[in-house]
């Protein structure tokens, strides 16, 4: 099984769950956050290119599908979605309970 791949598909999920159903933010139907996640992907191309090329980090094949993009796993993308827009969610909802928007 593909254990990496499985738990990377279910964070996206969880996150965006999080983003429209429960916290209620929407910010995945936003065009500055689409906006935001064109830069940072050019940063993680950048940052995690260097780590998987060198390759100061190593994946074993057994338990992510080894779909990469130049060096770097698929699932590497989806858990830094995850992380960063998890992160961003956040703020936004305790920004709008703060303030009152």
């Amino acid at each position: 099984m593909k254990e990496y791949t499985l738990i990377a598909v279910t964070s996206v999920i969880v996150v965006i769950i999080f983003d429209l159903v429960i916290l209620k933010t929407k910010l995945v139907k936003e065009k500055k956050f689409w906006i935001f996640w064109a830069v940072m992907f050019m940063l993680l191309i950048i940052v995690n290119g260097y780590l998987t090329w060198r390759p100061i980090v190593t994946y074993n094949s057994n338990f992510f599908m080894n779909i990469r993009f130049f060096t770097i796993p698929l699932e590497d993308f989806l858990f830094g979605f995850s992380l960063i827009s998890s992160n961003i969610i956040l703020r936004e909802f305790y920004e709008r309970i703060c303030l009152r928007k």
